[in-house]
């Protein structure tokens, strides 16, 4: 099997999702359902929202449309996350996120 270079390539966002904020909350939305996560643990109050890809020019797009929304987000590796507590609740409900069922990656 011969590997792909999808994770090298430059991903372009169209200018009419750039240009106003419901799509940029949709665009992200469905990005972070199809690969991110979000996971709270209460114990030590640690709340993290991830998105993870290979590809760079995907987590720049996300990292910059992030801060167009004025959330602080950090890089680590493949991933984007946002670590703010309050930023991370902010997104789940700017996102709307879909319920899966009694603690889905929630632990508590």
């Amino acid at each position: 099997m011969v590997g792909n270079n999808r994770g090298k390539k430059t991903i372009r966002v169209p200018k009419w999702i750039l240009n106003k904020k419901q799509f940029i909350v949709e665009f992200l939305k469905g990005l972070y359902e199809a690969e991110g996560s979000l996971c709270v643990h209460k114990p030590t109050y640690t709340y993290k929202l991830l998105f993870s890809n290979a590809n760079g020019s995907l987590r720049r797009i996300v990292v910059r449309l992030l801060k167009k929304l004025d959330f602080h987000p950090h890089e680590s590796g493949p991933r984007v996350q946002l670590s703010r507590r309050e930023e991370v609740r902010r997104a789940e409900v700017l996102f709307t996120f879909r319920k899966y069922g009694r603690n889905h990656c929630q632990i508590v």
